[in-house]
């Protein structure tokens, strides 16, 4: 069970997340997952990454005018999840919700040290956020994900490619670099957050039905069903 570091108490809801690199499908699970639980006719709400409507702008304008730096760029995308987090997350946690997020604090620890910023500061930065029931990471070969992204691409966002770490000058180089020291961040993580590894390279129908075991048997589905489930009216 989910416990708010801030008091220590215990959440009644549940906090499931997922992980991974851009084109590892997490975000097409857990959307699959929320469809079920919904059908299912359990309360659930969905956040992902980088979506506080305060922030967005200023996320999208720094990176077209270059202003980002390393901490600049850890610290706001601190302030989107600091927003969603106390506003929504934590809210509907407290209400007994299954709270499903694309991403959750795992993705700055992922990106933010790979771009120079210091780990032990950017886990103080979260150090507020509660720490999930379950972590999926979808694992996937780099040069696969790096084949699903191109397709259907004709260039590569500056910061996407990580072009701002000056790691090559051919935006493609620079994203197979990048994205390579942000798989070792993850993977050095499996243990230490009991990440659930998910192979992705499986059937999205495969993948789902592992989904749904560790979720079944992780969580007590019955008190989060809604009301009308629960009496038998639907």
């Amino acid at each position: 069970m989910a416990r708010d570091p801030k008091t220590g108490s215990e959440l009644p809801g549940r906090l499931i997340v997922v992980e991974g690199v851009d084109g590892s499908g997490k975000s097409t699970q857990i959307y699959l997952l929320k469809r079920w639980l919904e059908m299912e006719g359990y309360r659930v709400y969905f956040s992902e990454w980088n979506s506080a409507a305060i922030v967005r702008p200023a996320v999208k304008r720094g990176k077209k005018k270059m202003l980002l730096t390393p901490l600049t760029f850890s610290l706001i995308h601190a302030i989107d999840f600091s927003d969603r987090y106390e506003r929504q997350i934590l809210p509907l946690l407290q209400a007994g919700y299954i709270v499903l997020c694309d991403r959750y604090i795992y993705t700055a620890f992922a990106r933010d040290t790979t771009r120079g910023c210091n780990p032990g500061w950017v886990r103080e930065l979260y150090s507020f956020a509660a720490i999930p029931d379950i972590a999926f990471y979808f694992k996937l070969p780099l040069e696969v994900a790096i084949e699903r992204i191109l397709i259907g691409r004709t260039n590569l966002k500056y910061h996407e490619a990580g072009m701002d770490m000056n790691l090559a000058a051919d935006p493609l180089e620079s994203f197979k670099l990048f994205q390579k020291m942000i798989v070792d961040k993850y993977d050095a993580m499996i243990s230490e957050f009991n990440f659930q590894v998910i192979k992705a390279t499986d059937t999205i129908e495969n993948q789902q039905q592992i989904v749904r075991d560790i979720v079944v048997t992780t969580i007590p589905f019955e008190r989060f069903r809604s009301k009308s489930r629960r009496h038998g009216n639907e």
